[in-house]
């Protein structure tokens, strides 16, 4: 039996809402620089050059939309990700894989108040680490350190 914490809707809220701030940003800062002829004209002087508030309008529109391309390409990278608790042991994000055994300590002090967990665990090669799990980077956390306390006793 294999628990499995997707991606928190913590995280896919935030990136969408980051991706709609720079889009309206973006689109208003545009009207602005572009569109808005009383904007121009306050902030043109009378040779006909731009301030530097009118030059951000102007230049601000594409950076933000390149911003708001690139957060929706790494929303599509990650959107996959997940923790699986499997009976071998814990795999995160398809990449890194966590054996029962190799699991020294889990410090789930924090877990209550603050929603995240330490796992201290010796890599295949000898060397210890740790493994920072947050209930912000993924949803059911709760029963993947059920599973985990109990594997590990």
């Amino acid at each position: 039996m294999a628990i499995e914490a997707p991606l928190s809707k913590y995280k896919r809220n935030s990136f969408l809402i980051y991706i709609a701030i720079c889009l309206v940003m973006a689109a208003w800062f545009a009207y602005d620089g572009y569109l808005n002829q009383s904007f121009i004209d306050e902030h043109t002087d009378d040779q006909g050059v731009a301030d530097t508030d009118l030059q951000i309008n102007r230049y601000a529109p594409p950076a933000l939309a390149g911003i708001a391309v690139a957060l929706g390409l790494w929303f599509c990278a990650i959107r996959g990700r997940k923790l699986v608790a499997d009976e071998d042991g814990l795999l995160i994000s398809a990449k890194q894989r966590i054996p029962y055994d190799a699991i020294e300590s889990i410090d789930k002090t924090y877990f209550e108040d603050k929603g995240y967990f330490t796992i201290a665990y010796e890599r295949a090669n000898g060397a210890q680490a740790k493994c920072k799990l947050d209930d912000r980077q993924y949803d059911n956390l709760k029963a993947i350190l059920e599973h985990l306390v109990d594997e590990i006793s």
